[in-house]
């Protein structure tokens, strides 16, 4: 009896395995939209096998992300063991919009779509404190200007997220441009500027990516 169950317990490890590795292909490119049938489709799986280890696309949001969304966390520490208080407050955003920038599904888990609301809550609770003493630090410092709130955090990495979901194939890193923009913006005392290491993209270009933005009301709770 034990030696017919090892191999299935096995089949079922990797067959969930491959689910994992086409989900976290999927939502990287397509975001939190992707359906189970998808995912079966790009494992080489049976929608039936899908289903029978996850239940819901939920319960693959929360597996495929647990550990994704806590490398957020991650960055914020990495962040507070950086002595500069505003080299420490960029090296954050900065991270965790190039961490949304290749992860389009995990952008939508962190910026709180309809899925994934348990481990980003629980992911939340733990960056509120990080978050507030990165800035508590860089005003402290004189550095950020005085009227800037932890909260505006969460809102500049959406701006960032959009940017980064609507660039051009061949300008994948045009959030950057804007991120030194932003940068600029949040200083106590904006001189010197940062150089802009992107070019614009010129009037035209610039139209047609403002046509690739769609509200993000197409995601759905439903599997």
């Amino acid at each position: 009896m034990t030696t017919v169950e090892r191999p299935l317990r096995r089949d079922a490890q990797r067959n969930r395995e491959r689910i994992l590795a086409a989900a976290g292909e999927l939502f990287a490119e397509r975001g939190l939209a992707a359906t189970l049938d998808d995912v079966a489709a790009r494992a080489g799986l049976g929608v039936g096998t899908v289903y029978r280890r996850f239940s819901s696309r939920e319960e693959l949001i929360d597996a495929l992300f647990e550990d994704r969304v806590l490398e957020v966390v991650r960055l914020a520490d990495q962040a507070l063991a950086i002595e500069d208080p505003w080299e420490a407050l960029c090296a954050f955003i900065e991270g965790v919009a190039a961490a949304q920038a290749c992860d389009r599904g995990l952008k939508e888990v962190l910026l709180g779509t309809a899925v994934g609301r348990r481990r980003v809550g629980e992911v939340r609770e733990q960056m509120r404190p990080r978050a507030q003493e990165l800035v508590r630090r860089a005003k402290a410092a004189g550095v950020l200007r005085p009227d800037f709130d932890p909260t505006d955090l969460p809102l500049l990495q959406m701006m960032l997220g959009v940017v980064a979901e609507v660039a051009p194939p061949d300008r994948p890193d045009l959030w950057r441009r804007q991120l030194r923009l932003i940068f600029d913006g949040m200083r106590a005392d904006p001189a010197p500027r940062t150089p802009l290491e992107e070019p614009p993209l010129g009037f035209e270009r610039v139209e047609d990516v403002m046509c690739r933005w769609r509200p993000s009301s197409r995601l759905r709770s439903d599997s």
